[in-house]
């Protein structure tokens, strides 16, 4: 038995009392007696030995049903990949709440006769293909259909089991599910069911725990948006459903299709890439129109007199700019200096009008220079909440914000522009213009990331704005607008920045073309040490995993590929305290 408290980290031997014998199976969930403490646990192994010596102690009560062996397997492998806990993964795998009994599984469902999709449509033939592979990754544009898309692929493996569908976000599995079930198919949302996905029987529709649905008849896994990073822990262990449901899908011998219209390197490196006919994909993009920033008046700032023309003449302007707040850098209009923190000398933000806060420290000080003590201050970084007053302006209406932290409960308007962080491309609902004040901030940022995550943002657009045949448009400012990132767009061709990027990654050795760890945390610099002596102790060995110098406070740990890595970091004792270890993190 397993206990709940991840940071246990071992396994326990307990008797089954004679009542509970038919009842307990590999999965359950028990509560047991733990030093004198009643805890919750997870059983791994039935009918063990115990060590000689060890009289264990009868288990209190079996809570119910958890993740099946086959999942429990699956966390194993998991937690050596990600360099984690077992328990950290059976607590994602595993129901919210207790589930004393299963209900029935759900009869089948005939096949549906046909999808919404003719024969010879390309869309379905494009399915048709892909499932013809253990994994394949389709390319469907921005504004294609991807309910036809799973409609066609469940259908297509309808006598093989139902499936699985894992997408970024709660919105797409109630969109999702929804549209199944007018299908014809049993579909459920994984966060609400996961029962009846125990049961069997289902088509089960989820964001990324859902890659460990405890389904006994899988025939079919469809990763929806595969490159957003929503399918990805932020925290550690830094686990991908993606890559969580690639090996599940090989231990099962089904079909693995990975949609997205900007395919991630890691998928493109999985199987073949199969792409819809030309005409179907450029109608699938919205139209791109670059402003080059270096033949403009500069005293414009975020706003040319071009933005400021196609947000007057559209209903609904979006404005996106990643950066929260009134100001992100600004300098004393007396004596030219750096507004900083006075404790740790970072410089300081606006957030609010008349205050400065420390990004690294959260300390609040009053708007005065440190220098000069001068009150009048220029902006040379502005964030949307400063945007957001410039816009309405201009415009001569009222302009509302939408970011991340500004709450995501907040309703915004049907109607009249919007300024946000990427947030608002999500919470926007409908535009008919999407206008990217600083992509240069993406395009140049230093994450070995930054262009897919740069080629992913002007999709999500393109997404909201619709094919340009319903005119979809989108405005990027820019003093780079030769960037392949740009073309591919403007051209509706992703492929060009793809290969440009599969060269660059292949050249720094990053994933897929390698494996990196990032080590930070107050125990950090003890686990690297402790890292150091396993490496040293192999001594004559080439020297295939790197520790480089940390930098504010974290190490990274690079090798040629995860099994390597992880293979390394499995060997590393864990030292006390507070530790924070992302294998192959997207934000990096």
């Amino acid at each position: 038995m397993l206990p709940e408290p991840a940071r246990i980290g071992r396994s326990f031997d307990y008797v089954v009392p004679e009542g509970m014998a038919g009842a307990l199976r590999v999965g359950s969930m028990v509560r047991v007696a733990l030093a004198g403490r009643p805890v919750g646990g997870w059983v791994l192994d039935c009918d063990v030995t115990p060590p000689p010596g060890v009289i264990p102690r009868p288990i209190r009560t079996i809570t119910g049903y958890g993740p099946p062996a086959e999942v429990i397997d699956l966390c194993r492998w998991a937690a050596h990949r990600w360099a984690g806990r077992l328990a950290t993964f059976l607590g994602t795998a595993g129901p919210h709440r207790a589930v004393p009994s299963l209900p029935e599984p759900s009869p089948p469902t005939s096949s549906p006769a046909a999808t919404s999709q003719s024969a010879h449509d390309p869309l379905a033939e494009a399915v048709r293909w892909s499932l013809r592979h253990a994994v394949a990754t389709l390319r469907l544009p921005p504004a294609g259909d991807q309910g036809a898309l799973v409609e066609a692929a469940l259908a297509g493996r309808a006598a093989d089991g139902p499936g699985l569908v894992v997408v970024p976000t709660q919105a797409d599995v109630v969109r999702i599910t929804r549209r199944l079930r007018q299908f014809g198919l049993n579909a459920v949302p994984f966060d609400r069911s996961w029962p009846a996905a125990a049961a069997g029987g289902c088509t089960v529709v989820g964001t990324r725990a859902a890659a460990f649905s405890p389904q006994p008849d899988l025939g079919v896994v469809i990763v929806l948006d595969e490159h957003d990073e929503s399918l990805q822990e932020e925290g550690s262990p830094s686990w991908h459903a993606r890559e969580v449901l690639v090996e599940r899908s090989h231990r099962l011998g089904i079909p693995l299709l990975l949609v997205s219209p900007t395919p991630s390197q890691e998928a493109l490196n999985l199987g073949p890439l199969i792409e819809l006919p030309r005409s179907v994909e450029r109608a699938g993009w919205a139209r791109l129109e670059v402003i080059d920033l270096r033949a403009e008046d500069p005293r414009a700032g975020l706003f040319p007199e071009r933005i400021v023309a196609a947000a007057r003449a559209a209903e609904r302007p979006v404005f996106v700019l990643n950066r929260t707040g009134r100001s992100r850098l600004s300098v004393c209009r007396n004596c030219g200096a750096t507004a900083a923190c006075e404790r740790c000398e970072a410089a300081a933000i606006r957030l609010e009008e008349h205050t400065f806060t420390c990004p690294r420290c959260d300390s609040v000080r009053p708007e005065v220079c440190l220098a000069c003590r001068g009150t009048a201050f220029a902006n040379l970084r502005v964030g949307v909440t400063r945007v957001a007053e410039e816009a309405a302006a201009l415009l001569g209406v009222t302009v509302h914000e939408a970011s991340g932290a500004a709450g995501t409960g907040t309703r915004l308007p049907d109607r009249g522009p919007v300024v946000g962080t990427e947030a608002v491309l999500h919470r926007a609902g409908s535009a008919d213009l999407v206008v990217f004040l600083d992509i240069d901030q993406e395009l140049l940022a230093p994450r070995y990331r930054a262009a897919d995550q740069a080629l992913a943002l002007l999709a999500r657009g393109a997404r909201l704005v619709g094919s340009r045949s319903g005119g979809g448009r989108i405005i990027v400012a820019s003093r780079i607008p030769d960037h392949v990132v740009l073309r591919s767009v403007a051209l509706a061709q992703p492929g060009l920045a793809a290969a440009a990027e599969t060269e660059r990654r292949a050249m720094l050795g990053y994933p897929p073309f390698g494996s990196v760890a990032e080590v930070a945390g107050a125990a950090a610099p003890a686990y690297v040490e402790r890292l150091r002596q396993v490496l040293d102790d192999e001594a004559g060995s080439p020297p295939e995993v790197q520790v480089i110098n940390p930098a504010d406070g974290r190490w990274l740990v690079r090798a040629a590929d995860a099994e390597r890595l992880c293979g390394v970091l499995a060997e590393v004792e864990r030292p006390p305290g507070r530790l924070r270890l992302r294998v192959d993190p997207m934000r990096l």
